[in-house]
C-alpha cells in the first residue's frame, strides 16, 4: 500500500471540466462571470457567514477570475442553475497539499439561490469529481457557527466534523469559532455523497 501511494499519479487541475447534474451545472469560470457573481461579494449576510473582510473591487476580481484557467493547483467553477442558465455562485477545490493528497474545499452562492437543493448538488459535483476524477483523498473545509444552513448541507453530502477551531474569526466584535469538516475517498465510495441512504433520480455526467 504504501509504495502504491508514493507513486499515485499527481491529479491535473490544468484540465477544467463541465460536470452536469439534474439542477445545477459547473464549469470553468471565467473573468465574463464576475457581474454575476458580483452581488455574492457585496451581500452583507453572504460576506458575513463567509467571514470576508474588507470590500472587493470589481477590476480586480475580473483580473483575478481571468487567470483561473491557468492554474494547474486549484480548480475554480462556476455554478450555473440549469432551469435560467444563470450564473449563481462557484465551488473551488484550492489548498492542493501534495504530500497528503488532499484539497480545501469552499462554495458561495449569490442573494436569492439558497434552500432550491442547488447548494447540495453543486457539492456533490465537486467533491465527486475530486475522488473519483482527481483521486483525492481527503476534502476539508471550515463553517463558521453562526453558519448552520451550510453546514446542514455539507453534512448531507457526508462531511463529517472533526473539532473546533475556537475563536477563529473576529467579525464585527464578537469571536466565532469555526467547524473543521472533511470528507474521505472511503467515505464517498461508501454512500457517493448520500449517507442518508436516500438516492434519488439524478445523475451526473462529466465532459
Amino acid at each position: 500500500m504504501a509504495d502504491r501511494d508514493r507513486t499515485a499519479p499527481a491529479p491535473d487541475f490544468g484540465v477544467k471540466p463541465t460536470l452536469s447534474g439534474e439542477l445545477v451545472l459547473l464549469r470553468p469560470v471565467t473573468a465574463a462571470d464576475v457581474p454575476a457573481l458580483m452581488p455574492m461579494f457585496g451581500d452583507p449576510e453572504i460576506t458575513r457567514l463567509t467571514g470576508s473582510h474588507g470590500g472587493v473591487d470589481e477590476v480586480r476580481l475580473r483580473a483575478w477570475y481571468d487567470t483561473r484557467g491557468d492554474q494547474d493547483d486549484r480548480l475554480d467553477l462556476a455554478v450555473v442553475e440549469q432551469a435560467t442558465g444563470d450564473v449563481v455562485g462557484e465551488a473551488v477545490l484550492n489548498d492542493w497539499d501534495a504530500g497528503n493528497e488532499s484539497c480545501g474545499f469552499r462554495i458561495s452562492f449569490v442573494p436569492g439561490t439558497f434552500g432550491r437543493g442547488l447548494g447540495t448538488e453543486a457539492v456533490r459535483l465537486i467533491v465527486g469529481y475530486g475522488f473519483e476524477k482527481l483521486g483525492l483523498h481527503r476534502i476539508a473545509l471550515e463553517v463558521y457557527a453562526f453558519n448552520p444552513r451550510a453546514r446542514r448541507v455539507y453534512e448531507k453530502v457526508g462531511f463529517v466534523a472533526e473539532g473546533v477551531l475556537r475563536d477563529a474569526l473576529l467579525w464585527e466584535g464578537e469571536r466565532v469559532d469555526a467547524t473543521v469538516m472533511s470528507i474521505l475517498a472511503p467515505d464517498w465510495s461508501r454512500h457517493r455523497g448520500r449517507p442518508s441512504g436516500r438516492l434519488d433520480s439524478r445523475t451526473a455526467r462529466t465532459s
